[in-house]
């Protein structure tokens, strides 16, 4: 059994740093209940600062659920295995991309 508490590590503070960066975004969010704009340009500026603040706050929601994911399977001791395949996922993969569920291999196949 493979020892993961460095990933988990990583793991665990990136969770921190997203929940930070949700927070703040979850804050700017609120403040755009603010009265719209009655410039046409500026109410098309606000509307794209509202576009990618939703994009960036569902980016980092999926990152969040991912990384909770694996904290969860290092817990079980189901984590660094291809959910395809079965094999063990190379660490080196795994210390790239911490919340992989596939082996190189299988993520090339998943991906055409």
């Amino acid at each position: 059994m493979n020892n993961f508490e460095e990933i988990k590590s990583v793991l665990c503070e990136m969770l921190e740093e997203l929940d930070e960066r949700l927070a703040k975004i979850t804050d700017d969010v609120r403040h755009t209940d603010e009265a719209v704009e009655k410039d046409f340009a500026e109410q098309a500026t606000q509307n794209e600062n509202n576009e990618v603040e939703d994009y960036l706050g569902n980016s980092a929601r999926t990152e969040i659920g991912m990384i909770k994911q694996a904290l969860s399977r290092i817990e079980s001791g189901d984590y660094g295995t291809c959910q395809i395949c079965g094999e063990p996922i190379n660490v080196e993969r795994l210390k790239i991309i911490p919340y992989s569920t596939l082996c190189v291999k299988c993520a090339s196949v998943a991906s055409h």
